[in-house]
């Protein structure tokens, strides 16, 4: 199999940059419709390696992904104000945001029980914020699909433990300590980081990144079972997988590691739940066989795909630290995005919207009907999900940390 790059929807130049930088120590490339430029590797890019594993490609934020659950409710029989008060109330949100009410799971043993000192070390961490959503495009959501019955929909990764795991290995590949942060790791064009598979550091980061996602699986499951927990309900159906990982798969009649950077895995007959923006409908699909799904090696995006910047859209913010560990933004200049005028539009639509910001108004983003139907030969849309209530981090989140 010749090297090659497969691209869908309208090309972004900069990520098409970063992904031939992947591709020229991997063997092909992927651009989903909703690419754009990351570090170092394109979010919605996918890269096959022989011979490498990318901590780079991987990302910050390891095994960020989806959760979605059918209940046994109706949308039309809850109180969705009361519902919503009480989930941004009992779960936590916001950067560096511990969990209201720590939880223990089997994940955290492991880490405490790590091989690795490094990893022992952030047992503190892992174990505070286990079960908390953080900050940024992830939520906890209310939805009714078309029979109005009720969902559940989360999507988070695996927050400042998978963070630290990120930014400790790229300082070890430059042959620094763990816990040094590497100059150029703001630098969006550096080239990609690669491990040897076969080496020892290889080796443990892929120790360390199967880790962050069991870490990643148990605080979405815990997430879940608080929201259905609050909502007296039961789980009739699941749909969870992540999208920001590597997994040794094979294509073309070849073993390789694919990384994939802010894609779903779609293979045939695969479920994914794939989110859109807080007003609009999400989506539950399922991957098929075809040559347009060989050739993205059964990848689909993980969203609409954003158009225009954090800072962009919601101006400069500063964030500082509170007396009790929580983290509280302070604006510096003004952006694109009137954040009332979101507000406003949500209550028209008869969204209830908890936090938020600007930078995750409708307008940075795709639609995502747009994206997905430059896919459309790879995988079908299954259900279709109504947002009703949205609680994301915001300045309007419940803080029960608040001095």
């Amino acid at each position: 199999m010749e090297k090659k790059i497969k691209i869908f929807g309208q090309l972004d130049q900069d990520a098409y940059k970063q992904i031939q930088m992947c591709v020229e120590k991997g063997e092909y490339g992927v651009l989903c419709a909703d690419h754009h430029i990351g570090y170092s590797m394109p979010i919605g890019g996918v890269v096959a390696y022989k011979d490498y594993i990318s901590p780079s490609g991987v990302g910050f934020d390891i095994a960020c992904g989806n959760k979605a659950v059918m209940t046994n409710l109706k949308a039309e029989d809850i109180e969705i104000k009361k519902i919503m008060d009480e989930i941004v109330k009992q779960i936590g949100f916001g950067l560096g945001r511990p969990n209201p009410k720590p939880i223990e799971h089997p994940v955290l043993e492991k880490i405490a029980k790590s091989d690795l000192n490094y990893i022992r070390k952030m047992y503190p961490l892992a174990q505070e914020q286990l079960g908390t959503v953080g900050s940024g495009n992830h939520y906890v959501d209310l939805f009714k699909d078309e029979e109005g019955r009720l969902w559940i929909g989360v999507h988070f990764g695996s927050r400042g433990f998978g963070h630290k795991i990120a930014m400790g290995f790229l300082a070890l590949a430059r042959n620094m300590k763990f816990d040094d942060k590497p100059k150029d790791a703001n630098n969006m064009m550096a080239p990609p980081t690669l491990l040897k598979v076969d080496s020892e550091l290889g080796q443990d980061y892929i120790y360390a990144m199967k880790l962050a996602g069991e870490y990643a699986y148990a605080g979405r499951n815990a997430v879940v079972e608080k929201v259905l927990e609050i909502l007296g309900a039961k789980p009739l159906f699941e749909v969870h997988n992540h999208h920001n990982f590597a997994w040794k798969e094979k294509h073309f009649g070849e073993t390789f590691w694919v990384i994939r950077k802010g894609c779903t895995p779609a293979f045939p007959n695969q479920l994914s739940f794939i989110g859109s923006t807080m007003a609009d409908d999400s989506v539950i699909v399922e991957g098929v066989d075809s040559k347009e799904a060989r050739e993205s090696l059964f990848s689909t995006v993980h969203g609409a795909g954003r158009i225009i910047s954090r800072i962009k859209a919601a101006g400069r913010i500063k964030w500082k630290k509170g007396k009790k560990g929580q983290h509280y933004p302070v604006r510096l200049s003004g952006g694109l995005i009137n954040f009332k005028e979101v507000q406003k539009m949500m209550a028209e639509r008869g969204i209830e919207l908890r936090g938020g910001g600007a930078d995750e108004s409708p307008e940075c983003y795709k639609k995502l009907d747009e994206v997905l139907n430059y896919h459309k030969d790879s995988i079908r849309i299954l259900h279709r999900l109504k947002p009703i209530g949205v609680a994301m981090a915001g300045e309007d989140v419940y803080d029960p940390y608040k001095d």
